[in-house]
């Protein structure tokens, strides 16, 4: 999954509470709602291993 900004890739990042997605490129995180409507199978089958993403 690409980056809206910069097209890097971007990465499930992972921390206490919550889920993001942060690009390797430029550093931007996304909060899941806002990038759902871009996710590729690849990323969903990450998000999928979690029980409960909280938007915060």
């Amino acid at each position: 999954m690409n980056c809206p900004d910069c097209s890097g890739k971007l990465e499930v990042a992972r921390s206490c509470r919550r889920v993001r997605l942060r690009c390797q490129a430029c550093g931007r995180e996304y909060q899941v709602h806002e990038v759902a409507h871009l996710l590729d199978p690849e990323t969903e089958a990450v998000l999928e291993r979690y029980t409960c993403i909280i938007y915060d």
